[in-house]
């Protein structure tokens, strides 16, 4: 039953979180995007090397 709850927590909070993106969430420019996928993919990248690191340790 707990578990329940906590996944019907959750879902609601994603859900408010999708409305409350589209309601009020501005498009982003294409300059902007373009920097954050440059910024993602190092970030990406650092967490599977420190992921492969914890393994291995």
């Amino acid at each position: 039953m707990t578990l329940l709850i906590i996944l019907l927590c959750v879902f609601g909070a994603v859900a408010l979180m999708v409305v409350l993106g589209e309601r009020f969430g501005k498009p982003m420019s294409g300059e902007q995007q373009a920097k954050f996928s440059k910024i993602s993919w190092i970030l990406v990248v650092v967490l599977i090397l420190a992921a492969l690191i914890k393994q291995v340790m």
